[in-house]
């Protein structure tokens, strides 16, 4: 059995098979193809040509239109049909249906591909500030969290035996400068997904006088991605890219969730998890167990997994488009989703975390100060390999050594007591700034292209819920 599509009659299971989960995916795109659509129409109306392939009032009348999808977005009235395949054909299906042959002309200089990789550019603007700006909350609730137990004793450790004296600020201080570099990646990120594909049709340009810097300045990217061929092509590896900066970030918190799966177990008893963020046992009554922070071990592996699934579709491809491509979306998708989530929620966490001091206290063995002890004696005069080797054979002489006035010796940059909270919670905060002025500029270029009132941004409906 064949169906009729926009583009000619496909065969049923062909047509099924190819749509794959665009039809639901597309459906958080109704917002970017919308604004990419407008921009286009507008730059098509402004073309040096006699007659005009579309004027100033066929644009005006087809961004009225586009308002209307983005509005039916929003109330779970506009869908993505087998026939559509995707949110560029229903979105020119639509304005077909509604505007006739204006609506037909809205295509031209323009193709799937390029369609798609300003769509996915465009979301991923939005998303990948939403990850900024929650990394940034995240790092400043940290820094907080450091400050507040600067001073409490905690033990050092390496290759998980006590090693050397340090404090829960040193500690939680280290995972946040940690995201603050991640913030650094997620912006290189977000300077190389900054640059507009659109214009570039089928990888290959068009012979009409089409300006491609006026439509990547109404969409409010920084450049045009200059050679047509690598605008399309970049697709996959830039996905690859993306999720890779996130990816850096579930390392942070992986690594950070499982130390307080390990410091939280009653055989150390350093922190309290909140109540709120453990579950119960459906047979073990007592049980409170870690789940949300074993969970996030989880979605960052699935995170860096979407990474590696997108660098090998793109792997052994050919140059131009490929539909191999269209398969990076989920996981794409995925990754943001799981990196945002768990960037969130993992602030109230650290916020309500509390701290045992006595435990942390007790941690303390001889064993922990032994180094320092070897340290004094260089002071001294002693050589370091000689002062090792009597502190090694002198181990019971350092019981009862005050884990405090190790801390109060270890003032130099960077170290327990020489913390500088305040630089850190600054880059924190600018890159939070930053991220808030690029969606202030983000909302602004769509609020005026698309003729929405400031503030009313039009919310497509998840499709988690289709």
């Amino acid at each position: 059995m064949r169906r009729k599509t926009t583009v000619g009659e496909v065969d049923a299971d062909v047509l099924a098979y190819t749509a794959g989960q665009d039809r639901v995916l597309d459906l958080a795109l109704v917002e970017a193809d919308c604004f990419g659509t407008a921009a286009h129409v507008a730059m098509l109306s402004r073309m040096p040509l006699r007659p005009p392939v579309l004027s100033p009032q066929d644009a005006r009348a087809v961004i009225a239109e586009l308002r209307n999808i983005l509005a039916d977005a929003a109330a779970g009235q506009f869908s993505i049909t087998l026939e559509d395949q995707d949110v560029h054909l229903a979105v020119e299906r639509r304005l077909t249906e509604k505007l006739g042959d204006l609506g037909k002309r809205v295509h031209v200089c323009r193709s799937r591909n390029d369609q798609v990789a300003v769509d996915l550019r465009l979301f991923a603007k939005v998303r990948l500030l939403e990850a900024m700006a929650a990394a940034a909350e995240l790092a400043q609730a940290l820094v907080a969290f450091a400050k507040k137990h600067e001073k409490i004793p905690m033990v050092g450790r390496t290759h998980m035996q006590p090693a050397m004296p340090s404090s829960v600020g040193l500690w939680a201080s280290a995972w946040a400068e940690s995201l603050l570099d991640d913030l650094a990646l997620m912006r290189t990120a977000y300077e190389l997904n900054d640059q507009c594909p659109l214009g570039s049709a089928a990888s290959y340009g068009v012979p009409m006088p089409i300006d491609r810097q006026l439509t990547s300045d109404l969409l409010g990217f920084a450049k045009p991605v200059h050679n047509v061929l690598h605008a399309n092509q970049a697709r996959g590896k830039l996905e690859s890219l993306i999720l890779s900066a996130l990816g850096q970030a579930m390392l942070t918190l992986s690594r950070l969730a499982q130390d307080l799966i390990l410091f939280s177990m009653p055989e150390f008893g350093y922190f309290r998890l909140p109540a709120e963020f453990t579950t119960g046992s459906s047979i073990m009554p007592q049980k409170r167990n870690p789940d949300v922070l074993e969970l996030l071990r989880a979605k960052a592996a699935k995170v860096l997994a979407n990474a590696n699934f997108a660098a090998e579709i793109v792997r052994a491809a050919p140059s131009g488009y490929n539909r191999d491509l269209q398969e990076t979306k989920a996981p794409f998708m995925e990754g943001f989703d799981l990196a945002i989530a768990s960037l969130r929620i993992l602030t109230p966490l650290v916020s309500k975390l509390e701290v045992d001091g006595a435990a942390l206290r007790r941690g303390f063995g001889p064993e922990v100060f032994a180094t320092d002890r070897a340290l004094e004696l260089v002071a001294k005069g002693m050589p370091f390999r000689d002062a090792y080797h009597e502190v090694k054979s002198n181990l019971d002489q350092l019981a009862g050594k005050s884990p405090d006035a190790a801390l109060a010796a270890k003032r130099h940059l960077g170290a327990p007591l020489g913390l500088d909270f305040a630089a850190l919670a600054a880059r924190a905060k600018k890159a939070e700034a930053w991220a808030g002025r690029e969606r202030g500029r983000y909302a602004a270029r769509r609020n005026d292209l698309l003729g929405l009132k400031s503030g009313k941004r039009r919310e497509p409906v998840d499709r988690a819920q289709k």
